[in-house]
């Protein structure tokens, strides 16, 4: 075939030219259904391009990469992009793309006939048109449903020469350490896969989204779900507005129902070429998206369609001048292979009578027991084996007495407060932010606790121990099914207390991705490091710190183990023993004296070496441990604390990694100055940041009621893509630790969509999250979720 094929030419069949993104819209175009114009930059001009000598400089690099190498595929991969954009595209295909752009609004047949003058009148004043240019990558032998969605797609392009530029970049994104990571894992030679590139002319769309031929979220074939909101599909695809749902009946072609979202802004196309968003007024944006009208006439469009192709199919639709087009389908293959949505979440039996106290449902589960009322740590000895904990707030100097728990209730706090993280940490259902558990509950009443809905009732429910052992032979069922399912987002897992890891240690996680160590010196060392020192005894604060970490390291089989060094503040110092007199009195400790400010500081520096020494000491027989540096506020305080590490023995290595904690908006504005220091990556923790972000106190039950706390925030989700961004452009890892992403299903495709290499999870998620980001990968690969 030739280098540019028109969709008039192109059937389903030629994928290996075209690629299953060009030939599902040839096919479309050719039924015919409402398809915009286009044509297929094909697999064989990206063959020429690398057979001009690309092939051999590329290649060797790419065949010795191990899949276990996570930092030299990024710098391969960085290498690769780099040479191919630098890199002369053959003469013959810079001029048949510009050709065929410069005719997209002529018919091609018409252009083949005309020649000389008579084309060039018809063509004058052409090659302005507005396009999208989208990666089509292909493979001998091999599947187009494999690698969509992991190549890079650029939207509202004008102008010959930028056309032939995002081709290029098209072809660039071949070679991401994603895709690059992808292969190696399911053994796809990389000389093998090619790339044709779709060009396709633009709708100016009023309201766009996507549409699936089945419930993707439950399988049932019965039902087409459509996403809409107003202006270019971009906002939809990738996640950045939460757009109206509206669900059909396929057999009666009736609408089932309809989630109607606020839209507050819009992506818009400008003149020139490019997109900006546009404001909308809160009436606009809390209409209606799409007409019934509307909404019908695209269900019989995803009828056909699937007719057509004979098994479901996935969407992206758009509507100009009340005209609804179709932008790109591809068949939804991996529906049914062990979708997140076979995790059924286990509904516990509530007694009747009604709740006398409700909150946030924080830690899944039910359980119940007798109230024992903590006001403060001196209180814990109190709390027995099978208690419910209830408590303004907890704190580290909790922890022992949370583990003897059944359960947790406290009057303040959200879904990222210390109650609701260590609880999902321990397994025990825990609900926050009541406002008044410890004014209504009595010491050594009976109540029973529903961390699901956030419930708590009077009385005792029989049927709780019963529910806990069928929800543990569940969830061992399920790790078999998980442990089998390959990810590119790493999962990692979370972890406060070293004797966890003996519950979880079987989990299907891929390395401890944030081990705390505050649990550690809370109830084994009880100490402040500076009376130890004063004491004369350094060495019991080393060599327990050593043993904890030891205690972990030693389960998990050699994977990765990253600990964080310790991150009290300073009324969380004060409360161990002999810590008063080392801890000035601060009003608002949670963006005190914490983090590395502390260790740089003369006054805490010789403890921090304490640490530095404990890690070394681990790391003499377990090779595996490397470290994370807390709330980072500057590079130069990062550089002093690095500093300090060196003298100790702890310096960043191939074999020994560095991470800092991404927790401070300064971090994320900055994130390019931060990833040029001497470390592997960093961790996003993302409720430092949300909080930061948004100025919201993520303790606050009264805030976290009406919504303020929310890492789906956009202000937040900004933050989050600056530092993956600047850090990926360094060649430096990216992971996350925090709940959200096994929460929210848009935001887990809003991670993997931005890039994000690892996520750590509490270990009741693990599994879960485990499915969930391989369905949302799947997705990724389908072309649900644009990368």
């Amino acid at each position: 075939m030739a280098l540019i094929a028109w969709f008039k030419d192109i059937k389903k069949e030629d994928v290996d030219v075209v690629g299953g993104k060009g030939a599902n819209l040839g096919e479309m175009y050719n039924i015919p259904l409402p398809v915009p114009p286009g044509f297929v930059v094909t697999a064989e001009s990206f063959g020429k391009f690398l057979n001009t000598g690309i092939a051999s400089k590329i290649f060797p690099a790419l065949m010795e990469l191990k899949a276990e190498e996570t930092e030299k595929i990024e710098n391969v991969s960085k290498q690769v992009r780099e040479y191919i954009l630098g890199s002369q595209m053959p003469k013959e295909v810079i001029e048949e793309i510009k050709e065929a752009y410069e005719n997209l609004d002529v018919d091609p047949d018409v252009a083949n006939a005309l020649k000389g003058s008579a084309l060039n009148i018809i063509t004058s004043g052409r090659g302005t048109a507005v396009v999208a240019v989208r990666s089509s990558a292909t493979a001998e032998d091999l599947p187009e449903a494999s690698f969509a969605g992991q190549q890079d797609t650029y939207l509202n392009i004008k102008g010959p020469d930028n056309v032939v530029d995002a081709v290029k970049r098209c072809w660039a994104s071949l070679y991401t350490a994603r895709a690059i990571y992808y292969r190696i894992k399911n053994n796809f030679p990389h000389d093998k896969v090619l790339i044709a590139v779709v060009v396709q002319k633009m709708i100016h769309s009023e309201v766009s989204g996507v549409m699936f031929s089945i419930n993707p979220s439950t399988n049932d074939e019965s039902e087409i779900v459509i996403e809409g909101a107003y202006g270019l599909g971009d906002a939809v695809v990738g996640g950045e507005v939460s757009p109206d749902n509206y669900i059909v009946d396929k057999a009666s072609k009736t609408i089932k129902s309809k989630k109607i979202a606020k839209q507050s802004w819009m992506y818009d196309r400008e003149a020139a070429g490019g997109k900006t968003k546009r404001q909308l007024s809160e009436e606009r944006g809390g209409r209606q998206k799409l007409s019934d009208e509307g909404i019908l006439k695209l269900s019989e469009l995803a009828i056909a369609i699937e007719t057509h192709y004979e098994k479901p199919m996935d969407m992206e639709w758009a509507v100009e001048a009340n005209k609804i087009y179709i932008v790109q389908a591809r068949p939804v293959t991996t529906i049914n292979k062990a979708p997140v949505e076979n995790v059924e979440t286990f509904e516990h039996k509530e007694p009747e009578g009604e709740a006398i106290l409700e909150g946030l449902g924080a830690s899944p589960g039910m359980a119940s027991g007798k109230v024992k009322l903590v006001k403060e740590a001196s209180d814990i000895s109190k709390v027995e084996k099978g208690d419910v904990l209830v408590a303004i707030m907890t704190s580290p100097d909790y922890v022992p007495a949370m583990e003897r728990a059944s359960a947790i209730v406290t009057d303040e706090g959200g879904m990222t407060s210390h109650a609701a993280i260590v609880s999902r940490e321990l397994g025990i259902p825990a609900v926050v932010g009541t406002e008044k558990a410890t004014q209504i509950l009595n010491e050594g009443d009976a109540i029973s606790v529903n961390g699901s809905t956030g419930k708590v009732f009077r009385g005792i429910v029989e049927t709780v121990v019963e529910e806990k052992e069928e929800v543990l032979e569940k969830e061992s069922s399920e790790e078999i099914g998980a442990s089998d399912i390959i990810t590119g987002t790493k999962i990692y897992m979370n972890l406060s207390e070293p004797a966890q890891i003996e519950k979880y240690k079987h989990l299907p996680f891929e390395g401890i991705g944030l081990m705390r160590v505050e649990f550690i010196i809370t109830d084994y060392i009880k100490m402040h490091p500076l009376a130890l020192i004063a004491r004369g005894e350094s060495n019991v604060y080393v060599v327990k710190l050593a043993e904890g970490i030891t205690k972990v390291a030693s389960q998990i089989d050699n994977r990765p183990l990253t600990v964080r060094f310790s991150d009290f503040k300073t009324n969380e110092y004060a409360n161990l023993e002999g810590g008063k007199e080392y801890e000035p009195h601060e009003s608002n400790p949670m963006i005190g004296w914490r983090g590395v400010s502390r260790y740089v500081s003369s006054d805490y520096e010789e403890a921090f070496r304490l640490e530095c020494a404990a890690m070394k000491k681990v790391r003499e027989n377990y090779k595996n441990v490397h470290v994370m540096l807390p709330f980072v506020r500057n590079v130069t305080e990062v550089r002093k604390a690095l500093e300090i590490m060196k003298e100790e023995g702890l310096e960043n290595t191939s074999d020994f990694h560095v991470y800092l904690m991404a927790e401070v908006p300064s971090f994320a504005i900055l994130a390019e100055e931060f990833a040029e220091l001497p470390i592997t990556g960093c961790s996003i923790g993302s409720n430092d940041l949300t909080q930061l972000v948004l100025g919201v106190d993520r303790d606050s039950a009264k805030l976290a009621k009406m919504g303020y706390f929310d890492e789906r925030n956009n202000a937040v989700k900004k933050a989050i893509s600056m530092i993956i961004k600047g850090f990926h452009k360094a060649g430096k890892t990216v992971s996350i630790c925090g709940q959200a992403p096994s929460v929210y299903t848009e935001f887990a495709e809003f991670l993997v969509k931005e890039g994000i290499d690892a996520i750590s999870l509490n270990p009741d998620t693990v599994i879960k999250t485990r499915l969930l980001i391989a369905s949302t990968e799947r997705k990724i690969l389908l072309g649900k979720v644009r990368m």
